[in-house]
């Protein structure tokens, strides 16, 4: 029997790119109905020893370079009146320390890289129970279900999966992010927010943007705040959203408050939650968990890395062991090195949202 894999992010799709490289068969069971079904986010930073190895391992070195954005590692900081703090350009030839991809175009390369049939669209889980043999009989909404020897949730933040294992839950950090688009800038609005990443800060406020590949942007509306405010922003009528961003930005210049006026289309918005920095589970027979399922941290560019050399790392101490010894190897090594990344994080994400969180950041890039 193949593995089963619950969740077709870029966690799970990396563990069945990797076993299957090793030879082994897998199974990706994805909610979505189709590849295109949503849109997948802006673009992220792939760093040398977590993402990138893991694109390594998976045999995918040449689509990553062709993908691998090094002048998205340009940084751009600035006060609340628009003031440029920070300025970082990388050079033509800026080694690819953390180079941005954007999150569709790395999808896709995974997605590309497994044989027909490997990825089950529709399959929404809903839950599963062991089996006498060992292995679990997976569950899903449509009625339909599996049998597999080892079932890997990789299903992110409100992982189903995850109280196979622990009773533990996300909890919000405080902060909230309220997202949008500029698909297509002027080219002085663009020479402004510049190639890379564009963080205007305030007391608990952050106006954020990075570009893509297509030349556009995301732009983030960061706020600190309780989880139900978002609950308070309309985000069903775009200029309804702009008209109550403006107001939890009162007193920001013009030009920061323009990068609203030129998102098009709705908003969305998303809580912040984390799961307890240092989780850890005892071994649970036939059933682990990788990336956001198994250590959600804030997001400030450990998480999808993370995840990917979760997948990886597993594929190969599959390939490598029996199944109880690969899965306590996988854990034990996963563990130590979220628990690390997750303190970190933490530390970063509540000194960018303090009070007086940018001149700490700025005492941190000049460190």
């Amino acid at each position: 029997m193949s593995i089963g894999i619950v969740g077709g992010g870029v966690g799970g799709l990396t563990l069945a790119r990797v076993l299957h490289v090793n030879g082994i068969e897998a199974v990706v069971y994805e909610r979505d109905e189709s590849r295109s079904a949503r849109g997948q986010g802006g673009s992220l930073d792939l760093h040398p020893a977590t993402g990138q190895r893991a694109l390594r391992l998976a045999g995918l070195e040449a689509e990553f370079l062709a993908m691998a954005r090094p002048e998205g590692q340009d940084m751009r900081l600035l006060d609340h009146t628009g003031t440029v703090l920070l300025r970082e350009d990388a050079p033509d030839d800026a080694p690819l320390l953390r180079p941005e991809v954007d999150r569709v175009d790395l999808r896709d390369a995974l997605l590309d890289s497994l044989p027909a049939g490997a990825v089950r669209w529709g399959r929404r889980f809903t839950h599963a129970e062991p089996l006498p043999g060992g292995g679990y009989r997976v569950h899903f909404a449509d009625g339909a279900s599996a049998d597999h020897p080892l079932l890997v949730g990789a299903d992110g933040a409100r992982s189903r999966v995850r109280p196979l294992v622990t009773d533990a839950r996300p909890h919000h950090t405080g902060v909230n992010h309220v997202d949008g688009v500029i698909p297509d800038p002027s080219p002085d609005l663009a020479a402004w927010l510049g190639r890379g990443s564009f963080w205007a800060m305030g007391r608990g406020r952050m106006l954020a943007t990075q570009r893509g590949r297509d030349g556009g942007y995301r732009v983030g509306a960061i706020v600190r705040a309780p989880e139900d405010w978002l609950a308070t922003v309309p985000l069903d009528d775009p200029d309804r959203t702009r008209a109550a961003l403006k107001a939890e930005f009162a007193g920001w210049a013009p030009e920061l408050l323009g990068l609203l006026d030129a998102c098009v289309g709705e908003f969305t918005g998303r809580a912040i939650h984390t799961l307890p920095v240092g989780l850890t589970w005892a071994p649970v027979p036939g059933v682990t968990l990788i990336g956001d399922a198994a250590h959600l941290m804030p997001p400030v560019g450990e998480g999808a890395n993370l995840a990917m050399l979760d997948g990886a790392e597993l594929a190969l101490a599959l390939a490598e062991d029996d199944q109880a010894d690969a899965v306590k190897r996988h854990e034990t090594a996963m563990f130590a090195r979220a628990a690390d990344a997750a303190a970190t994080c933490t530390r970063l994400h509540d000194m960018m949202f303090a009070d007086d969180g940018l001149q700490r950041m700025l005492e941190f890039f000049g460190r």
